[in-house]
């Protein structure tokens, strides 16, 4: 599969998770429900040339799933991110580091996810996904989605901890693991990653390594700039932080254009 089809595959997968909000008719007061996301992204030089493209379809599944609802109630969702791969990190911790815990901030996850940069090689596709599972807080409330997204495009093998037996975690924690492999669709075939995805009934996904992002222009998208412009002119900070989280949004609506 490729990303033409992720929100098709998005919006199943939400429709399949939440089928049975609407098969029973309940005044009683229902628990929220949470989405629970992982994003996990290569970052070693392999990924030079891929890397932009990966932080903007990590960032179209997120954008996809803040519009979920269960039922007639939106969810919340949370973001955790992770970097993984990268000869800048610690070689006792894998390669791999926590960007960001579980987050309901987008401004502050769109920050970190953008501001990740390639260096060296070694990708530990198993460890990684271990290391997620257990040191993010998933919980055990069984309205709640939980989804994993790996991205890279090395072999899914590599590494001590077997990809069989950190997906296998994920199934006992309830957490869907999806792979997205950056390249062309039969490698990440033979490199396990559909592999992967199957394991545990979460989606294969590819990004073409020799394809551009491309932006289509629509007569529209002056006035949406200019429109966006006078909301952002009304954002009002105050206490502490407020100038700060004026500016990250600042930044990250210029981080959007720059993708388009």
């Amino acid at each position: 599969m490729n990303f033409r089809n992720l929100k098709i595959a998005l919006v199943f997968l939400l429709l399949t998770s939440y089928a049975f909000a609407n098969t029973l008719i309940d005044k009683t007061p229902k628990k929220k429900q949470t989405i629970k996301v992982a994003l996990l992204l290569d970052t070693s030089n392999s990924m030079d040339g891929l890397i932009n493209q990966a932080k903007a379809q990590l960032w179209e599944i997120v954008n996809e799933l803040s519009f979920a609802k269960y039922g007639m109630q939106k969810s919340d969702l949370q973001i955790a991110l992770y970097e993984y791969g990268n000869s800048g990190l610690s070689a006792r911790e894998g390669y791999i580091r926590q960007v960001l815990q579980f987050s309901t901030d987008l401004d502050e996850i769109s920050e970190k996810l953008f501001s990740l940069t390639t260096n060296g090689g070694n990708e530990f596709c198993g460890q990684v996904i271990q290391a997620s599972l257990k040191e993010l807080e998933w919980g055990t409330n069984k309205k709640d989605l939980r989804l994993l997204f790996i991205a890279g495009n090395e072999p899914f093998t590599q590494g001590k901890i077997n990809y069989k037996e950190a997906i296998a975690e994920a199934k006992e924690k309830d957490v869907i693991v999806n792979t997205i492999f950056c390249g062309s669709y039969e490698n990440g075939i033979s490199g396990m990653w559909e592999d992967g995805a199957n394991l545990d009934g979460g989606d294969y996904l590819t990004i073409n390594q020799d394809k551009k992002l491309v932006h289509i222009v629509t007569p529209y998208d002056k006035q949406i700039i200019i429109l966006n412009k006078k909301l952002n002119n009304t954002y009002i900070y105050y206490g502490k932080k407020g100038y700060s989280k004026y500016s990250q949004q600042k930044k990250q609506d210029s981080n959007a254009y720059e993708l388009q």
